[in-house]
């Protein structure tokens, strides 16, 4: 241990590298927090060579997880297909559609009597084809607000909104990356402004370890304690609190995504609302989710019905005209030709569903309501999974970086 005119003298000598060390700690601080963000971030896609020897984003690698604990608090907390559909009025549906949908029926109407009985439909004249067109256009509207209010009556037997989120999230990692960035981005950019003052303090503390003993192996030692301390502290000052807390009779303080609940609402409302619960994405997932079949089969129930209406009383002869097998082979490919028109005929209801679901809105109002404690698992996740990992980097770069004030010390020491 050096005496006190020692200590005077050796600062005096070599003050460029006593200066240097709050400022190198401060730059450790800074660019530690930088990098532990962008590591739970990018690569989207695992470089390197798997399992060990390379990296991916912390939230592309746990996709899936990821997706699903975000969809956990969205489906539990904040919405549910029921409220989804239930603002939809069939009606309303029927109405927006109703053009297309004629169309459709018009182009069905044919397609199938074509396939299935080309000589019959030939030979009958055009008023008559017209006729048959217009009966099941007319029917059709009402097949379509029928088949809604079932699926309102039932509708987690046809849609499941946690698979449809988490599909979606899961093919789009760089979309799951922003729900947590874009949630939590002025939380990021206070981690990353924060590691340059911790730093520096931790850099005086070092400087005056150094000046009293000497010791090579302080340098790498305050690195990575400079490294480890500043993720550390930084994360915990993010979410921690979960409510306000006084602390010594000076200040008070609250996490700080927890203190912006209102602006995080109206982001990741208008977030979801715009690239996830959309209403093609809904569509898409009733038309072809895992449950589709179950909508499939309301709609052939329905269409069945309209067929056999249809044929009336002239039903018997017609199943005698063209063959039970063959008439339920008409009433199939009807179905089938409905199922691939919906996603078609559906995208003219965009519009009003857009506004009647009113998804925005709704999870931000939710959103509000959560508990200060449900609140911080919207974000919470994306750090707890791999934090250890993220505080372990950071150590490891401010070793490295004390490594090199070493080298550099001896340096100019010489």
């Amino acid at each position: 241990m050096s005496t006190p005119a020692e200590i005077l003298q050796d600062v005096g000598r070599n003050w460029p590298i006593y200066a240097s060390m709050p400022i190198i700690a401060a730059a450790i601080g800074y660019v530690t927090k930088l990098v532990a963000i962008e590591m739970m971030f990018r690569p989207l896609e695992f470089v390197g060579r798997k399992p060990f020897l390379g990296w991916q984003g912390v939230i592309p690698r746990r996709a899936a997880k990821m997706a699903g604990i975000a969809c956990d608090t969205m489906t539990s907390q904040l919405i549910t297909p029921a409220e989804i559909f239930g603002r939809l009025d069939p009606r309303r549906v029927a109405e927006e559609i109703e053009k297309p949908l004629l169309a459709s029926i018009e182009d069905i109407t044919r397609e199938v009597a074509a396939a299935t009985q080309p000589d019959l439909w030939e030979a009958l004249p055009g008023r008559v084809k017209n006729l048959i067109v217009e009966r099941i256009q007319k029917q059709s509207p009402k097949m379509v607000e029928k088949v809604m209010l079932q699926m309102q009556q039932d509708i987690d037997s046809v849609f499941d909104l946690k698979e449809m989120v988490v599909t979606h999230l899961v093919r789009d990692k760089a979309l799951l990356n922003r729900i947590f960035r874009e949630a939590g981005h002025k939380e990021f950019k206070f981690i990353a402004n924060c590691g340059a003052p911790f730093g520096f303090a931790i850099g005086l503390l070092q400087t005056l370890a150094w000046a009293v003993f000497r010791e090579p192996l302080l340098l790498p030692a305050f690195g990575l304690i400079t490294g480890w301390a500043t993720d550390w502290l930084a994360l915990k000052m993010v979410f921690f609190p979960v409510e306000p807390k006084r602390y010594f009779g000076l200040f008070t303080w609250q996490g700080l995504f927890l203190r912006r609940r209102a602006e995080v609402a109206r982001d990741y409302g208008d977030l979801i609302a715009r690239e996830i619960i959309t209403p093609r994405n809904v569509v898409e997932a009733v038309l072809r989710g895992p449950l589709s079949d179950r909508l499939f089969a309301l709609v052939q129930r329905e269409v069945y019905r309209l067929v056999d209406e249809q044929a009336g009383f002239a039903r018997p002869l017609v199943v005698v005209a063209v063959g039970g097998r063959q008439y339920q082979r008409i009433k199939q490919l009807v179905t089938v030709k409905v199922m691939e028109r919906l996603p078609e005929t559906m995208s003219a209801v965009e519009d009003y569903a857009t506004d009647a679901m009113d998804i925005r809105n709704t999870l931000m109002t939710k959103m509000q309501q959560l508990t200060p404690a449900q609140f911080e698992r919207l974000l919470r996740p994306a750090f707890e999974q791999d934090e250890w990992m993220l505080i372990a980097v950071g150590a490891l770069l401010g070793f490295c970086v004390g490594e090199l004030q070493i080298l550099i010390v001896e340096f100019l020491a010489r």
